[in-house]
C-alpha cells in the first residue's frame, strides 16, 4: 500500500477581540511564534453571536492573519495549544481580551482547530478537534450546515480567496 504524501497547508489564526484593544500587539507577539504574515485581513465586527461578549466585551472584532511559512496539518493541534497560553498570556482578572481560533487552508477547505466537541468534529489529539468549516466548490469558499453564522455570512470569502491564491503560488514553488 503506497502512503500518500501529506502537502504542506497554510496557517490562518483568525482573532477574536476587544475594540479598545492593540491589535497589532497581538500579531506582533503572533509573528514571533509563526513566523511573518502573508497578509492581514480587514477587521470585521464579529456581530453574529453574543457569545464571547460576557468574557470580553460587546461589540467584538474579527482579524485573520495568513502565515507565510506552509505548516504539516498534523500541527493543528499544538497550534491550537500554543495559541491558548498566548490567550492567558494577555488576559486581564482571568478575562481574555483576544480569542485565538487557528486553523489551514489546502486547496479544497479550511478546517478550524477547536476544544468542542461537535457532532462534525474530528479529534486530532491534546484535547483538540478539526472542525472542517468551509469547502472549495466551481471557484467559491462554502459554509457547511455547521459552520459558524459569520462563516455563513460569507463575508470573509474575497479574504480566503486570496489567501487561496497566495498558497497556490506557494505550493507551484
Amino acid at each position: 500500500m503506497d502512503i500518500q504524501t501529506v502537502h504542506p497547508v497554510k496557517l490562518i489564526i483568525g482573532m477574536i477581540f476587544a475594540p479598545d484593544s492593540d491589535l497589532a500587539i497581538y500579531t506582533a507577539h503572533l509573528q514571533k511564534v509563526f513566523g511573518k504574515p502573508d497578509l492581514q485581513s480587514p477587521t470585521y465586527p464579529f456581530d453574529m453571536t453574543d457569545y464571547y461578549a460576557p468574557e470580553m466585551g460587546s461589540e467584538l472584532l474579527r482579524s485573520f492573519c495568513a502565515y507565510r511559512n506552509l505548516i504539516n496539518p498534523g500541527e493543528l493541534a499544538e497550534i491550537k495549544g500554543l495559541c491558548n497560553v498566548i490567550e492567558r498570556r494577555f488576559s486581564q482578572d482571568g478575562k481574555r481580551r483576544i480569542n485565538l481560533d487557528p486553523g489551514y487552508l489546502d486547496m479544497d477547505k479550511f478546517v478550524l482547530a477547536s476544544v468542542k466537541y461537535g457532532r462534525q468534529k474530528i479529534y486530532i489529539g491534546q484535547g483538540i478537534y478539526a472542525d472542517p468549516t468551509l469547502y472549495y466548490y466551481q471557484k467559491v469558499f462554502h459554509p457547511y450546515e455547521w459552520s459558524f453564522p459569520d462563516f455563513r455570512s460569507g463575508r470573509y470569502d474575497d479574504f480566503f480567496l486570496t489567501i487561496r491564491q497566495y498558497y497556490k503560488q506557494q505550493r507551484k514553488t
